[in-house]
């Protein structure tokens, strides 16, 4: 799991593994899913939306979930509703009261084959995601593996794995966000973004929370 401290022993971390995928659509919306297989809530998927006009809105699964991801992402709106995911085979399916997504991935390429041989417990370190950042940058335009996030808060991103996602479907309350496009212009949720192709990647992402006693952080000690 998932809780542990830096060297000081003052910096409480908070670890999580599972899945991103990230896709734009016609309609200018991108899409954002964070799939949690492990983390301090137990397993659980999150969805983050960009309009076109710049709205940005969270689709989390309980008040606590929610709490933590809009105090380290900036949102316009955040809607508690449950959000289901089904994976057969290549497809993905995610089921929320406003949003019904598919998506298909295809086969990896050379850099999802060379991430895939990354240890896990390399993938896992800090440092791993702060000597990938520029090799990230320029392979991935928009990605950061590691940068500030709200309330103080510091995130790394160790990816294990990468598939580009090869068509999608979505509506979003009840109107057809059309075919799949790049995801341009990068989200503004955080420091970063994800590939402009749209991809799912396989992640560890840390969090770091402030210091002992530096004030509320908004998350499970």
């Amino acid at each position: 799991m998932t809780t542990g401290t830096d060297r000081a022993g003052r910096r409480p971390r908070l670890r999580f593994d599972g899945w991103i995928a990230g896709t734009g659509t016609a309609s200018g919306t991108r899409i954002v899913l964070g799939h949690w297989q492990r983390s301090p809530f137990g397993p659980f998927s999150d969805v983050m939306l960009e309009d076109a006009g710049g709205g940005r809105r969270l689709l989390a699964p309980t008040r606590e979930t929610a709490d933590f991801v809009s105090d380290t992402y900036t949102f316009d709106a955040v809607d508690v509703v449950p959000v289901e995911v089904d994976v057969a085979g290549d497809t993905w399916t995610v089921m929320t009261e406003p949003l019904e997504l598919r998506f298909t991935t295809g086969g990896r390429g050379l850099l999802g084959r060379a991430l895939r041989t990354v240890p896990t417990a390399l993938a896992r370190r800090p440092a791993w995601s702060t000597l990938t950042y520029w090799p990230a940058r320029a392979l991935m335009p928009g990605v950061r593996t590691r940068g500030s996030a709200g309330r103080g808060r510091t995130e790394w991103y160790g990816a294990r794995d990468l598939r580009p996602i090869r068509a999608v479907s979505a509506v979003l309350d009840g109107t057809d966000l059309g075919p799949m496009a790049p995801v341009a212009p990068p989200v503004r949720f955080g420091f970063g973004s994800v590939p402009r192709r749209p991809a799912l990647t396989r992640v560890t992402t840390t969090v770091a929370l402030p210091p002992l006693g530096a004030g509320p952080a908004g998350a499970p000690e």
